[in-house]
């Protein structure tokens, strides 16, 4: 009789990995805000976007961890 294996390697995406990917996020983040920042118009522009733009950095992340980009 087999025993059920424990829930221990049902990932294998490490805490370095993931800091990686949340240290990534944040420096996408903060280019935008410079650029936003930098140039005026650019943030009248993407006012109202900007959580748009989060969700497709976002997507793009996931996808790349996927090996679907």
């Amino acid at each position: 009789m087999r025993l059920p294996r424990s829930g221990t390697d049902r990932a294998e995406l490490e805490v370095e990995d993931l800091l990686k990917v949340v240290l990534v996020l944040a420096v996408i983040w903060l280019a935008l805000e410079v650029v936003g920042g930098v140039l005026g118009i650019l943030a009248e522009l993407l006012g109202p976007l900007r959580p748009f733009v989060g969700l497709v950095v976002v997507a793009l992340i996931v996808l790349w961890l996927l090996d679907r980009i």
